[in-house]
């Protein structure tokens, strides 16, 4: 299979709001990059459902980054990880993006 990624990712191990339908429900992301992030379902409900929000602080931070995504592929199960979705970031404030940009950056450098 070809690597249809395009920018750098860095692991991430948070909990984040993922809104579908204007509610909130718990999940767990476990990668980023500026174009998007990697969330293992915890608490939610089957949605046919693309467009998401997501609420969530990266690690260290105390802002809390919104964003608008959508869903662009779904797994059941995936080397034993829960169920989950990638989502690709489709809005978000330009210093949200740059501080995932610093994250990755960070993290993915010291890998």
């Amino acid at each position: 299979m070809a690597e249809q990624r395009k920018t750098e990712r860095a692991p991430i191990d948070i909990y984040l709001n993922k809104i579908i339908d204007e509610a909130r429900h718990l999940a767990r992301a476990t990668d980023i990059s500026t174009d998007g992030i990697w969330v293992s379902k915890i608490l939610e409900p089957r949605s046919a459902t693309r467009a998401v929000g997501l609420e969530f602080q990266l690690p260290g931070s105390e802002e809390v980054i919104n964003a608008a995504g959508e869903v662009v592929r779904e797994d059941s199960r995936i080397g034993g990880r829960a169920e989950g979705t990638a989502i690709r970031f489709t809005h978000m404030a330009h210093r949200y993006r740059r501080m995932i940009e610093v994250y990755v950056s960070r993290v993915a450098g010291n890998a």
